[in-house]
């Protein structure tokens, strides 16, 4: 079955549809026929995207929501199931970055990163599970990893971290909705992008003392492959057409990826110490 008859309708909520491969999956839902929530903090950004969405003839509906706040996403819920109806696909995609070095990284830092890429992701699927659970439509729900579950790299710890707690829940999310007996409709996958274009890098944290200067270069190293990113509208095609063969990780582009995960099977597996690059290919995929 291809994506067009499975995501061929219904309603598609999106967090952190502002830029990024948030954008992409919005823009791609539309195309397919969805309806699509734009669920965002920046307004102008979902704005502008529900004005293009609905100019090629798509259907969007625009709601500000920071994912930070599990109130404002259980109001989320509570409005789209209210004013629009049940969710055929969630995709909790809000995400940050950090660069520096761990000890030197502000604790507000470190506090956004867990609010938002770990506790954001708990937040959807607490809102929106018991909802999508409590009738045999087929649903999906999409968590957004990232290469950078599978891999380790340094002065990116908290970013790193969070997005391997991603992996760790949704593999986990995917055994339970089989333990509650709603694996028959309800498909959980886990979303890793490889380099896709975004402009996370540009707002991500740094550090106000200690080495400043290695996390900037940090930062204009991830800055630097981003003209070999991929476009988000193209990941999300991808994304779409792997979640419709019923694939459990979702990759923007598999051999890039897979290559990182069979990297980490091998360390694990031989139980080595995690070494240096002298040259690190990573992206997020997210905003």
């Amino acid at each position: 079955m291809n994506a067009h008859d499975l995501f061929g309708g219904g309603i598609a909520v999106i967090t952190g549809a502002g830029a990024g491969i948030g954008a992409g999956l919005a823009r791609h839902a539309s195309q397919l026929g969805m309806t699509v929530v734009l669920a965002d903090i920046d307004e102008p950004a979902i704005t502008a995207l529900g004005e293009e969405i609905c100019a090629a003839g798509g259907s969007a509906v625009n709601m500000l929501c920071d994912v930070r706040d599990a109130q404002a996403v259980e109001a989320l819920a509570d409005t789209v199931y209210r004013d629009l109806g049940p969710v055929r696909l969630l995709v909790n995609n809000a995400g940050v970055e950090q660069f520096g070095y761990l000890w030197d990284t502000p604790l507000p830092n470190w506090q956004r990163v867990v609010d938002i890429n770990i506790s954001g992701v708990f937040h959807g699927i607490r809102a929106f599970l018991p909802k999508m659970m409590a009738t045999d439509a087929p649903a999906w729900v999409w968590n957004l990893s990232s290469i950078g579950g599978v891999a380790v790299v340094p002065l990116q710890a908290p970013y790193i971290m969070s997005k391997h707690a991603v992996l760790a829940l949704t593999e986990c999310l995917h055994l339970e909705i089989q333990s509650a007996g709603h694996a028959h409709h309800l498909h959980v996958q886990a979303v890793l992008p490889g380099a896709v274009v975004s402009n996370i890098f540009e707002s991500a944290g740094g550090v106000a003392s200690g080495d400043t200067g290695a996390a900037e270069a940090q930062r204009n190293a991830m800055l630097d492959i981003k003209t070999e990113a991929m476009d988000p509208l193209a990941a999300a095609a991808v994304v779409f057409e792997q979640a419709a063969q019923d694939r459990f990780y979702l990759l923007t582009q598999p051999d890039y990826v897979g290559s990182a995960m069979a990297e980490r099977g091998r360390i694990l597996t031989t139980q080595e110490a995690p070494q240096l690059q002298t040259k690190r290919r990573f992206e997020t995929g997210q905003h």
